[in-house]
């Protein structure tokens, strides 16, 4: 049984590196693409972006959301068509969602790492620093320019997108607004960001910054996400608003679907 346990295990970690091609056949639904030359990344990348039904409608300017497994064969008609239901039961305000596709995944979402055990299933790392320089000095003046939109601003992601997104939160905060990280992969780098958390925190800006993340029934990653839920409950930082959800009863291939809706309702709305 531990054997099993074990291959599942080592089949997760080396697909969360992969690109992400699980079809799920959800509905596409109507979208723009654009595509940016980055001199961050060294490559273009393919930009999806999902504007809420009042955009033609109105004058008005719109928070955004991005996303990392933002291609149209990963995440990104899953999340527009999750934000179009919840707009449409008035149960969070209208958002932009902006999806980044994927070229190399454990590239892009991983920082570095002094780990062995990392390299054999992420063997092209550290590109996470150039990633989020991607983002935040080409891809959101991007869409600033091209959209109308708010200051707020926010991104999800889930497993290495997960990590990817708590990196951020923890090291270069004043990125987004909010942040949501489904079963995030924190046993990168030896569990470098919750064994630092307390450290990181003790830096963050005076900014409002509001977190919602998850744990799974993966013990690899469940035991470090409540890690970072103690290291909260004990030295709760200022002006940071945050959320655990622990969800033992989902696996790591389900949990994203199962706890989206809550965790965009809680994290949109004021």
């Amino acid at each position: 049984m531990k054997k099993i346990i074990f291959y599942l295990f080592i089949a997760t970690l080396t697909i969360s590196c992969k690109n992400k091609t699980i079809a799920y056949n959800d509905p596409i639904p109507e979208y723009d693409s654009l595509t940016i030359s980055s001199k961050y990344v060294d490559e273009d990348r393919v930009i999806n972006v999902w504007t809420p039904p009042t955009y033609k409608q109105v004058s008005d300017s719109f928070p955004v959301l991005y996303m990392p497994d933002g291609g149209i064969k990963e995440d990104f008609p899953h999340i527009a068509n999750t934000l179009a239901k919840l707009l449409e039961d008035k149960k969070i305000p209208p958002f932009i969602l902006v999806g980044i596709e994927n070229t190399e995944r454990g590239r892009d979402l991983t920082g570095f790492s002094e780990a062995e055990y990392d390299k054999q299933f992420c063997p092209v790392t550290d590109g996470a620093k150039n990633f989020r320089a991607f983002i935040s000095e080409e891809l959101i003046p991007k869409i600033n320019r091209k959209y109308r939109t708010q200051n707020k601003k926010g991104i999800i992601g889930e497993s290495l997108g997960g990590l990817f997104v708590m990196e951020t939160f923890f090291t270069k905060p004043k990125t987004f607004d909010f942040y949501i990280a489904m079963d995030p992969s924190l046993w990168w780098n030896n569990q470098y960001l919750a064994k630092n958390a307390d450290s990181l925190l003790a830096k963050f800006p005076e900014k409002e910054i509001k977190l919602w993340f998850t744990g799974s029934s993966a013990e690899d990653i469940s035991q470090v996400t409540r890690s970072v839920e103690k290291t909260f409950q004990n030295n709760p930082p200022k002006r940071v608003t945050w959320k655990y959800s622990d969800e033992p009863n989902e696996k790591h291939n389900t949990i994203f679907r199962a706890t989206k809706e809550k965790a965009l309702i809680w994290t949109l709305n004021k």
